[in-house]
């Protein structure tokens, strides 16, 4: 059965939805980016139901200033009092828990890391955001792929004889094509000791729970954070996709792989 509630957090009213189960260990999915606690596509609801149908109880929830909860959004690396109130809240509505795990996605999964130490027995991490941003929360994405994910398709594509085809042929773009090349050139910069790929390499290098990462090989923000940081001896699984959020099938997969952590002994 699924339930509405609020909780309060320094002040603000959060709205929640709590997937009711009998089992004694628990996921608490925290939002990414801006999204409200369903997730792209109704994605995170659907993932709640499905753990839930495994006999875990599930917790999402609005950070402030996000979909149906009080406050202002001053962004991810804010959140740690709503994770901290959502750990709690989900503990007082699901009194025979005796684990939670938090899953996060995007942003979630840095502000899971860098906000420990929270309440919580295990962490999944999937797709962790490396891209800084400045207060106004704009970032400094690059409009191009990782250098390591774009050697790997133009490798790819010149070993391709279909494609080489198609360039002799005139039907490659020979101007995007050259752009494309010369990010091969590309040099990673050094990581600054306070850039937040440096904060969440010491945040992995110090966890005070167990954690699995999980990364859509295809995704940019994956291959971004593979590029930017080293898990060190945390576990990686990848799936062959390019679904940031894990969208259709590839849900599955992701339910599949919370499942196995959320039962897996300690």
């Amino acid at each position: 059965m699924r339930h509405q509630l609020t909780f309060p957090c320094e002040g603000a009213m959060l709205a929640a939805t709590r997937d009711e189960a009998p089992g004694t260990t628990g996921l608490l999915i925290v939002s990414g980016g801006n999204e409200i606690r369903s997730g792209a596509h109704r994605g995170m609801a659907t993932l709640a139901q499905r753990i839930a149908a495994a006999g875990h109880p599930v917790f999402r929830f609005d950070r402030r200033g996000i979909g149906d909860s009080e406050g202002e959004n001053t962004g991810y690396t804010s959140s740690a009092p709503d994770i901290a109130a959502a750990i709690a809240a989900f503990r007082d509505a699901a009194t025979q828990l005796t684990r939670i795990v938090a899953f996060g996605n995007c942003d979630a999964a840095s502000a899971l890391l860098l906000h420990q130490p929270l309440a919580l027995d295990g962490l999944i991490l999937a797709n962790p955001w490396t891209y800084e941003s400045d207060d106004s929360g704009e970032t400094d994405a690059p409009p191009l792929p990782p250098a390591a994910a774009i050697r790997a398709r133009y490798l790819a594509r010149l070993t391709d004889p279909k494609s080489l085809l198609r360039l002799l042929k005139g039907e490659i773009d020979v101007k995007k094509l050259a752009r494309g090349l010369s990010a091969l050139r590309r040099r990673t910069a050094p990581t600054a000791p306070d850039s937040l790929p440096a904060r969440l390499n010491a945040a992995l290098a110090s966890l005070p729970c167990p954690a699995t990462i999980l990364l859509a090989t295809g995704d940019r923000t994956a291959q971004a954070f593979v590029e930017n940081c080293d898990p060190g001896a945390v576990p990686v699984e990848r799936l062959d996709s390019t679904s940031h959020s894990f969208a259709g099938d590839d849900g599955e997969w992701l339910t599949a792989r919370v499942l196995e952590l959320l039962t897996r002994p300690q």
